[in-house]
């Protein structure tokens, strides 16, 4: 059915399009009589307003927009889930792009949702991004930011990340009350804060209460090479009792590795990770791991770029909390 315009409603009532416009809006001009009348045939026309008409007009929008190295992975897909359940609450929409770890397309996209006025913004920054600029003028042009799991390391950003540190910690602390005696620790890519967090403080961890403990540091971030770096582990004179996974990616090359290899969890090699949860329960047995749940960053996240919206006094960092999940395979 074709959209009634504000055309047809003038003329249908007799009305100039200017009155019928201002009696929409509750202008205080317009009677209460005369309002009713216009509202009751909007209504029985389908009359909706050109969303984008209004949006130039008030340099407003109901759209938030979400930026992503990528929404290819089971955590970044609930995080999104879990915003956008939020958002349709609320009343908005959710544009989505992907950076691909490109700077470029980062810096891109920022450009596109500056045109299509995006009330506000969550990002996780790209591997490439150096320049925070970009992420300065969408704040100067009053579109809140906030940043999500990878987040800028200098102060004077809002950020709702995952409690890194803790989670590296009771990781550690978990490998450790096992009494394990070589470990291989594979970690994402080192030019992330959250990869250094997270490696600064499993390191620490180890050094303070079990120097004794041979501990390996690889940065392998996906599948293919956590793979590659097991194999080579275990090709070596003193093969590792327990692989330490810092995310799901991670994960799932090094249970390729096992099973291709024959191993079995845990009594052939421990395996323990940081991770959404979906992933390690698809394993026998289960795997243990600290949890960093998307679903709760995403309503966090949300909650945050409420306040934002609304002008709220708001705490700068905020953490999602980490729980130790036992498995069977440490």
């Amino acid at each position: 059915m074709q959209k009634s315009t504000l055309k047809k409603l003038s003329q249908t009532l007799g009305l100039s399009i200017s009155t019928i416009s201002r009696a929409l809006k509750d202008h205080p001009d317009i009677s209460e009589a005369t309002k009713r009348k216009v509202k009751d045939l909007a209504n029985a026309m389908e009359y909706e307003p050109n969303s984008y008409a209004v949006q130039l007009r008030t340099r407003k929008s109901n759209v938030i927009g979400i930026l992503l190295p990528t929404i290819n992975n089971f955590f970044y897909d609930s995080f999104i889930g879990a915003v956008e359940e939020e958002a349709r609450r609320y009343g908005y929409s959710l544009l989505i792009m992907q950076s691909g770890e490109s700077a470029a397309i980062e810096a891109a996209n920022l450009q596109f949702f500056r045109k299509n006025m995006v009330m506000g913004l969550f990002v996780a920054l790209s591997v490439e991004t150096e320049d925070l600029a970009p992420f300065k003028k969408m704040e100067e042009l009053e579109i809140p930011v906030v940043f999500i799991d990878r987040v800028p390391e200098e102060q004077g950003y809002y950020t709702v990340c995952l409690a890194d540190e803790v989670a590296a910690r009771m990781a550690a602390e978990a490998i450790i009350g096992k009494k394990k005696k070589n470990v291989l620790a594979l970690f994402g890519h080192p030019h992330l804060s959250i990869t250094r967090k997270r490696r600064e403080t499993f390191e620490r961890i180890f050094k303070a209460k079990a120097p004794k403990t041979k501990l390996v540091i690889d940065c392998t971030e996906n599948p293919a090479p956590s793979r590659d770096a097991v194999i080579r582990a275990f090709k070596s004179p003193n093969p590792p009792d327990t692989i330490f996974c810092m995310g799901d990616l991670i994960l799932i090359g090094v249970m390729k590795a096992i099973h291709e290899m024959n191993l079995k969890v845990p009594q052939d090699v421990a395996v323990i990770g940081i991770s959404n949860g979906f992933i390690p329960n698809m394993y026998n047995p289960v795997v243990s791991y600290v949890e960093t749940s998307a679903s709760k960053l995403g309503k966090l996240a949300f909650s945050q770029m409420l306040s934002r919206l609304s002008n709220e006094n708001v705490p700068e960092n905020v953490c999602v909390e980490s729980v130790l999940v036992k498995g069977g395979s440490l």
